[in-house]
């Protein structure tokens, strides 16, 4: 990815609509020690991804593997839950959401331009 390339698609996240996403939801958000505790949003957060497993391992039990139109609509449901409760974390600990993500842009694109996808450890 050319410096230019990298810059303008860095761009899309100079905005503020994760933060504003991530106000929203905490404004939803009803659980104990709101703003001091982050395990309510951790384990929420895993049992999110659990559903969004149990509905691709159902699609393969009941439909043989053949995602239908409903079930990507229970899937994307799930998604926006899964959304949800990680906004919940980056608020626990003080993080604007629009960094997660720009952090996690950065780490990918540096990883792609090194030709670095492949492998494992966080630093690579």
């Amino acid at each position: 990815m050319s410096k230019n390339n990298y810059k303008q698609s860095l761009a899309i996240f100079s905005g503020k609509d994760f933060d504003v996403y991530q106000k929203f939801c905490k404004s939803t958000a009803v659980y104990p020690k709101i703003g001091k505790s982050f395990v309510y949003p951790l384990i929420g957060l895993q049992g999110e991804v659990g559903e969004v497993s149990e509905k691709i391992k159902k699609m393969f039990r009941d439909d043989k593997g053949k995602l239908t139109d409903e079930k990507k609509v229970e899937i994307v449901k799930e998604l926006g839950d899964v959304v949800w409760y990680i906004s919940q974390l980056a608020t626990e600990f003080e993080v604007r959401f629009s960094d997660v993500i720009k952090i996690n842009f950065e780490k990918l694109s540096s990883r792609k331009q090194r030709d670095k996808l492949h492998g494992s450890g966080d630093n690579r």
